[in-house]
């Protein structure tokens, strides 16, 4: 039996396909997640998140084929050191050629992108297709959620499902880089 079977994952994809907000374990903090094309379900995350729509988001995946879409026009040498570092909590900000909703990118012209190796998060791609946001469950400012009664305690309805599972060992987010420069923008 596959993990995405064993965690029944049809409530949650369920919500992604008519357009609501998740939460989920990822590898460091819980995080809200929602299908990164739909216009309603981005503002609402960006409501839920009291988050300024410049910053945009995250994007993860459960394999770097989910990604071809952002890769297909990068010179093949930029695709190195996402080869090297994926799976991982490695985000890299690649360029975006149009090609993401404006609340993803934000107020950028690159995306910000990871493939998962958090099983649950990867089991939620795998099962809805393709890349989803992964976000800190959390109102702008404030700490992240450790746990699914801290989802209900910040989100209460706002949160469509919540994806019953543990965090992965990390002790802090995704280390996110340029990969233009090399420059890491968070550690």
């Amino acid at each position: 039996m596959s993990l995405a079977a064993e965690l029944d994952l049809a409530p949650a994809l369920s919500a992604l396909r008519n357009g609501g907000v998740i939460a989920c374990p990822t590898e460091a903090v819980w995080g809200l997640s929602c299908d990164p094309e739909n216009d309603e379900a981005l503002a609402h995350l960006m409501r839920m998140k009291e988050r300024d729509p410049a910053k945009g988001v995250i994007l993860v995946a459960a394999n770097i084929e989910q990604f071809q879409p952002w890769l297909s026009q990068l010179p093949l040498a930029m695709h190195a050191p996402l080869a090297t570092s994926w799976p991982g909590p490695n985000t890299w900000l690649v360029p975006d050629f149009g090609r993401s909703h404006g609340l993803v990118r934000g107020a950028h012209d690159r995306v910000a992108l990871r493939v998962t190796d958090h099983p649950v998060m990867k089991a939620l791609c795998e099962a809805f297709g393709g890349p989803l946001v992964s976000t800190s469950a959390n109102r702008s400012g404030e700490p992240p959620a450790m746990d699914a009664a801290d989802i209900s305690a910040i989100f209460g309805d706002d949160v469509a499902h919540v994806v019953e599972g543990a965090l992965g060992g990390n002790a802090k987010p995704s280390t996110i880089r340029d990969l233009a420069t090399g420059k890491i923008m968070r550690s």
